[in-house]
């Protein structure tokens, strides 16, 4: 069969439907990326536009062009002509987690862009290693770990640290951002088509474009007519440049190792959720091979980092989605070639002047909300508890981002405003210590309590006191005004002996259940 075969073909008119979507999925990430980088780290232009955006375009393009061969691949293999390649992207919970998480605490402690960097870049390697090694273990972890611990870990994430802050956005200016809000729930939501077959996420962004630049003659939105001129200025040719270097400064940093409770969650969570997304292809009729597919993706976060991305790549949901569409091989590749332009002739100056971030935040929101109902629809509703259990560390390390973030800007210390706050401070911190493992744990505890598998719940009750023993859970001290990790030996003893009570606890019962049944007693449901 050659590659003039209708079954061989590159490119089908529809790719162009698939690249708008999988384009703006992509540029929003980059628009997030610029303007959190800017506002929250404290990180130079020179250091956003010229290292970040290209590595992160290396890693998208080096994504992209092989999903776009693999699905090449497989139409030739199978004789099939509806093949659709792997969506691939920047990791959007990633984003969120490594900025918040990561490189702005470094920032806040230090006032140092340049290490921030830098401790981002060794987050992003950490979350590669893991990607490329659990591409060959995806199988073994995911039938060790209850889904719901999984997913409600991620949901957590979208529900507070994404989707909230982007309400937030929405509600302060609704002229600009409801509408485009309305056109995505619209679409997505009936699951219906626009006239013309116009995407959503595209349509939303252009009608939300025209609301922005129609407010300026009434002072109305965050649009400036004078930032044009200087953001085509900044146009010039970005050419990605290895940061080998700077790299291994980061791996040699003891920042760069504080946050392993956030690095190795997040990494297990894209190994797993692009898994989930590859058997999702299988389920709409593309077969693909697990393992090279999740190396690559492992490989494409790796090679971004290694050109100064902070940020991983995944194979995104919604194959199907794109497959409906008729999108091929093709759809990948063009969208290779805009990140390619934008990241290295320096566009994005350009877009932001041109795009406002209200006009886009409504995909990321949407975004927020599909992860959190996942978490509920994809799990066994007898584990719903676990979901639920598993938002709450979640939500308070988002809050404690808020008050932390409150008490900088007053100039107060954390122990100088905790008495006036009518809630335990000491909880919210020690919940926000570790807590993406926190969510994991007591998720899967639920999980086991909820099957009767005692000595599962107790073994994750021993987990959690040997993490608590050494600092990733828990465990914090106050320097500065600030709170800081405390790692070490028996650091925080109340929570270790605690989970160990939990731990003989649940083993005890257990035993005792054996020998005093209760056939008659129903499970949760």
């Amino acid at each position: 069969m050659t590659n003039s075969s209708p079954k061989s073909r590159w490119f089908v008119p529809q790719d162009l439907d698939g690249f708008f979507g999988l384009a703006i999925d992509n540029l929003v990430q980059l628009i997030v990326i610029v303007n959190l980088c800017a506002t929250v780290c404290g990180m130079p232009d020179s250091l956003i536009y010229g290292r970040i955006l290209p590595g992160t375009a290396v890693a998208v393009i080096l994504g992209n062009l092989f999903y776009s061969w693999q699905a090449k691949r497989l139409m030739e293999k199978t004789g099939r002509e509806d093949v659709t390649a792997l969506p691939y992207g920047i990791n959007t919970p990633s984003v969120f987690a490594y900025i918040f998480l990561v490189i702005a605490p470094v920032y806040a402690k230090t006032q140092d862009a340049e290490l921030a960097w830098k401790v981002g870049l060794a987050a992003c390697v950490g979350s590669g290693i893991i990607e490329f090694i659990g591409s060959f273990f995806a199988e073994w972890i995911r039938k060790h770990t209850p889904r719901a611990a999984l997913l409600s870990t991620l949901a957590g994430i979208a529900i507070t640290f994404i989707a909230m802050d982007f309400a937030l956005k929405i509600f302060a200016l609704p002229l600009i951002a409801f509408l485009p809000l309305g056109i995505l729930l619209l679409q997505y939501l009936t699951g219906l088509r626009y006239p013309f077959g116009i995407p959503g996420g595209l349509l939303a962004v252009i009608v939300g474009t025209l609301i922005a630049w129609l407010g300026v003659p009434f002072g109305y939105g965050p649009m400036d007519p004078t930032g044009i001129g200087s953001a085509v200025r900044e146009i010039q040719l970005r050419i990605p440049d290895l940061s080998v270097g700077s790299l291994l400064q980061s791996l040699s940093t003891q920042e760069s190792y504080a946050f392993f409770s956030i690095i190795l969650p997040m990494g297990l969570f894209n190994v797993v959720g692009s898994l989930q997304n590859i058997e999702s292809a299988e389920a709409a009729g593309d077969r693909y091979s697990a393992t090279s597919s999740l190396a690559v993706n492992g490989i494409g976060t790796l090679v971004g980092a290694a050109f100064g991305s902070c940020f991983p790549t995944t194979i995104y949901i919604g194959h199907p989605g794109w497959k409906r569409m008729g999108a091929r091989a093709g759809y990948s590749i063009y969208n290779a070639v805009f990140i390619a332009a934008v990241c290295f002739l320096g566009a994005m100056p350009l877009v932001l002047a041109l795009i406002p971030l209200e006009a886009a935040v409504a995909i990321l929101l949407w975004i927020g909300i599909i992860i959190t109902a996942q978490a509920f629809q994809t799990t066994p509703k007898e584990h719903a508890p676990a979901v639920a259990v598993g938002l709450f560390p979640s939500v308070a390390a988002w809050g404690f981002l808020i008050i932390s973030g409150a008490a900088i800007g007053a100039g107060k210390s954390l122990e100088e405003i905790a008495p006036a706050l009518s809630f335990p401070l000491a909880g919210m911190i020690a919940l926000n210590q570790g807590f993406i493992l926190t969510c994991m744990i007591w998720s899967a505890v639920t999980v086991a309590l909820i099957e009767r598998r005692f000595t599962a719940a107790s073994v994750w009750m021993v987990v959690a006191a040997a993490l608590s023993s050494i600092g990733i859970l828990h465990a914090y001290q106050f320097e500065a005004g600030s709170v800081v990790n405390h790692f070490g030996i028996w650091v925080a003893p109340e929570f270790t002996i605690s989970y160990l009570l939990l731990a003989g606890l649940f083993l005890g019962f257990g035993a005792w259940l054996e020998k005093h049944p209760q056939p008659n007693a129903e499970p949760f449901e």
